[in-house]
C-alpha cells in the first residue's frame, strides 16, 4: 500500500508541474501573438502623398544639382522607390517571418506602386532621355530599369532591397548628370510625342485596372476582340461570351493593387505636368492634366471599413471594388482626351 500511494503521489506532483509548464507556455505564446500582431497592425499602412515641388528641391539640394527639365519627373521616381523601402515596416513582399509573412494588402499595395514605378523608368530609358530612336541608352537608366524589374519577392542573394536601392542610386547619379551644364550626355526631353508615350502606357494600365475592379459583381462580357477588322484572326479560338469574375479571395489584392498604381500615378503626373508645362500649355491642355489628377485623387480617401465589401451593384452593402474602378474610368476618359490633344497639330 505504501508503495501505490507513492507512486499516485508522485504522478499528481508530476502532472502538477506539467500543467504549469503547459500554462507558462501558453502565456508566452499569446504574449508574442499579442505583440506580434501589434506590429502587424502598425505596419499595415498605406503612406501619404508628398509635395512633388519641395521633394525635388530637397532632393536636387541633397545631390548638389540645380533644378533643370527633367528633375521633378527624375526625383519623384526616386521618392516613389524610396518610400516602398523606407515606409513603415519597410518592404514587406519578401518577409518570410510575421508579421510581414501573413500581411496580404501591403505588399499588394507596394506591387500596384512597382508597377508605376517601371513603367516610368522603361519610358525615362526608352524615349525621354533620347532624342531619336538611333540615339544612345543612358547608362544610368539602363541600370536603374534592369534593377527595378528585379524579383519583387526575393529575400536573399540577393535581396530586392538592395538591388532597388542600386536602381536608385543610377536615378541620382543621372540626375547630377542632367543638372551639370558641362555634361551634355545626360538629357530629358519634353517634347508631346514623348508625354504620349507614357501616356499610352498609363492608359493601358488604368484600362486594365477598371476591368479587374468592375468584375467583382461579375458580369456576362462579349468577345470584342477582332471588332472593326473583317480579316483579323487570333491563334485559339474563343467563345462570344464569358462570365468575368474575380475570385473573392482576391477582391482586396485587386483593390490595393488599385490603391498603390494610383498613388505612384498621382505623384509621377504631378512631376511630368512640371517638366512638361510648355508642352501641356501650348496645347492648351494643362487644364485636362489636372482633371486627370483630380479624377484619381480620391481612391486615396481613407477606407473606413475594415474589410473590402462586395456588395452587388445597387445591393444594401457597399462594393468598394466598383467605386474604385469609378474613379479610375472617370481618371483613363480624361487622359484619353489628353491623348488626342496631344496628337493634334
Amino acid at each position: 500500500m505504501a508503495g501505490l500511494r507513492t507512486r499516485i503521489t508522485d504522478f499528481f506532483a508530476t502532472s502538477s508541474r506539467a500543467g504549469g509548464i503547459s500554462k507558462a507556455v501558453i502565456a508566452t505564446a499569446t504574449v508574442l501573438l499579442l505583440i506580434i500582431g501589434g506590429v502587424g497592425f502598425y505596419w499595415d499602412s498605406e503612406p501619404p502623398l508628398f509635395d512633388v515641388n519641395k521633394n525635388t528641391a530637397t532632393i536636387t539640394d541633397e545631390l548638389g544639382v540645380r533644378e533643370v527639365t527633367g528633375s521633378a519627373t527624375v526625383a519623384t521616381e526616386i521618392r516613389i522607390a524610396q518610400t516602398l523601402l523606407d515606409k513603415r515596416g519597410g518592404y514587406i513582399t519578401n518577409d518570410i517571418m510575421p508579421p510581414g509573412v501573413w500581411m496580404d494588402n501591403v505588399p499588394h499595395w507596394e506591387f500596384g506602386a512597382l508597377v508605376q514605378l517601371r513603367d516610368m523608368a522603361r519610358t525615362l530609358r526608352n524615349n525621354l532621355s533620347r532624342s531619336q530612336s538611333q540615339s544612345a541608352e543612358d547608362p544610368d537608366l539602363v541600370l536603374a530599369e534592369n534593377q527595378f524589374y528585379f524579383d519583387s519577392d526575393s529575400w536573399a542573394l540577393p535581396d530586392t532591397e538592395g538591388e532597388y536601392r542600386k536602381g536608385i542610386n543610377a536615378l541620382k547619379d543621372y540626375l547630377k548628370r542632367l543638372g551639370d551644364t558641362n555634361d551634355q550626355n545626360a538629357q530629358f526631353y519634353a517634347r508631346a510625342d514623348n508625354l504620349n508615350v507614357w501616356l499610352s502606357e498609363v492608359d493601358t494600365r488604368l484600362g486594365s485596372l477598371s476591368q479587374r475592379l468592375s468584375a467583382s459583381v461579375g458580369k456576362n462580357q462579349l468577345n470584342t476582340s477582332l471588332a472593326g477588322d473583317a480579316a483579323a484572326r487570333q491563334s485559339t479560338p474563343a467563345q462570344p461570351e464569358a462570365m468575368v469574375k474575380t475570385p473573392w479571395t482576391k477582391l482586396d489584392d485587386v483593390f490595393y493593387e488599385a490603391r498603390g498604381q494610383t498613388w505612384a500615378l498621382i505623384l509621377l503626373l504631378r512631376a511630368v505636368e512640371v517638366d512638361f508645362h510648355g508642352v501641356l500649355e501650348k496645347k492648351n491642355a494643362v487644364v485636362s492634366m489636372e482633371q486627370i489628377i483630380r479624377e484619381l485623387e480620391p481612391t486615396q480617401d481613407p477606407l473606413d471599413s475594415p474589410v473590402i465589401l462586395n456588395g452587388t451593384g445597387f445591393g444594401i452593402l457597399a462594393n468598394h471594388s466598383l467605386v474604385m474602378a469609378s474613379h479610375i474610368s472617370r481618371a483613363n476618359a480624361a487622359l484619353i482626351d489628353l491623348r488626342r490633344l496631344l496628337s493634334e497639330g
